[in-house]
């Protein structure tokens, strides 16, 4: 992230193909609607360009990169629109896509959903659990610890060690 903060085009350009399919996926799941998917998704890399800099914690970028795409869920379906502050205040333009490339969203959407699902059920139950309720519960390590009758810091592990076998996953089946 401290390269990205620093304006590194490149760095930001690996981070945006890595994650985004993943992304959108995420949104497109909980919105139904590729287009507003896809608006959610420019403003959540917008944020993360406006915020990198702030960006200071012990886990993973990806769960930092995700914590701001379900605030920004959040605030849109509080709002009853997308917000695009971020987007704005880095002068990016709204993306406008035809019908052709609107198809190729709800593929890539699907495709990507299909495949966090089988690298998701190719990890341990404890490990897949500490990961679901970390990222899609948002619960707290403490909450996970007492659900899964282990330590903070074994949840700690089990979700540091998910998100990076499923991103090895992912990386492979791509």
């Amino acid at each position: 992230m401290h390269r990205i903060a620093a304006g590194d085009e490149e760095a930001f350009s690996a981070f945006y193909r890595e994650h985004l399919d993943a992304v959108v996926a995420f949104f497109r799941q909980r919105v139904g609607d590729g287009e507003l998917a896809l608006d959610l998704s420019a403003e959540t890399f917008a944020a993360v360009v406006v915020s990198a800099g702030s960006y200071a914690s012990e886990a993973p970028a990806v769960a930092w990169l995700f914590g701001i795409a379900r605030n920004k869920l959040r605030e849109s379906l509080r709002r009853q629109r997308v917000a695009d502050a971020a987007r704005r205040r880095l002068r990016m333009e709204p993306l406008l896509l035809d019908d052709v490339n609107l198809q190729r969203v709800e593929e890539r959407a699907s495709s990507g959903a299909a495949d966090l699902a089988r690298a998701l059920e190719e990890l341990p139950e404890a490990t897949r659990a500490a990961l679901l309720a970390r990222l899609v519960e948002e619960q707290e390590y403490s909450e996970i610890a007492l659900r899964l009758h282990c330590s903070e810091q074994v949840a700690r592990q089990r979700v540091h060690r998910g998100l990076k076998r499923l991103r090895a996953g992912l990386k492979e089946q791509a």
